[in-house]
């Protein structure tokens, strides 16, 4: 009777012992499941992330490009407009006093000296000085878009490697909290196959 009381209780304290260990084992097995889908998910985005930052770079580069052209463009634009406004204010200073083409008899029709059409509505001299501060001001906004663009874009790849890092740190977390629950799992179940 002593000997059947004893085994009773040993048989009921393994049991007991058996379920805890399969809880024990279930619960580790539900742990370790979720955090294969967190270290996936946080995988992915680390993933999107080096996406974006690679995207968003080649697209910045291929705008900083665009915008050196467009600013460089612009200045040696306005260095010709100048030139020609120059050239053309020459021209016409000298034009006053040039009679190569004048006739001996045509006093009537050419009663004053020729000074050109600048006067008139600002004509070809004022309309090259309208291209040249178009140019200056092209230049002026490409600059101020150039720049705000790189301030912008340098937000964002501080930001993105902000987010990788704290996403990096939090994956590194979790298998090692992964490799923990999977040693425990194991040691779990050779405690449960001994019981």
């Amino acid at each position: 009777d002593t000997e059947m009381g004893t085994n009773k209780q040993t048989c009921g304290d393994k049991a007991d012992s058996v379920s805890t260990l399969m809880a024990e084992s279930e619960e580790l097995s539900a742990k370790i499941s979720k955090l294969s889908d967190e270290i996936a998910e946080l995988s992915d985005s680390v993933a999107e992330i080096d996406a974006a930052v690679a995207e968003a770079t080649a697209l910045r580069t291929k705008e900083k490009a665009k915008n050196a052209v467009t600013i460089e463009e612009a200045k040696v634009a306005q260095v010709a407009v100048a030139k020609a406004i120059t050239v053309l204010e020459e021209f016409y200073a000298g034009a006053s006093q040039a009679t190569a083409f004048t006739q001996q008899d045509a006093s009537a029709t050419f009663n004053k000296p020729y000074t050109g059409m600048g006067g008139a509505n600002g004509g070809v001299v004022g309309m090259l000085e309208v291209i040249q501060s178009d140019f200056a001001r092209l230049e002026s906004e490409t600059s101020t878009a150039e720049s705000e663009a790189d301030e912008e874009f340098t937000r964002f790849t501080d930001d993105s490697s902000q987010d990788k890092a704290v996403k990096n740190m939090d994956l590194e977390n979790k298998n090692k909290d992964k490799t923990t629950a999977e040693s425990d799992l194991l040691s779990t179940k050779k405690d449960l196959e001994a019981t």
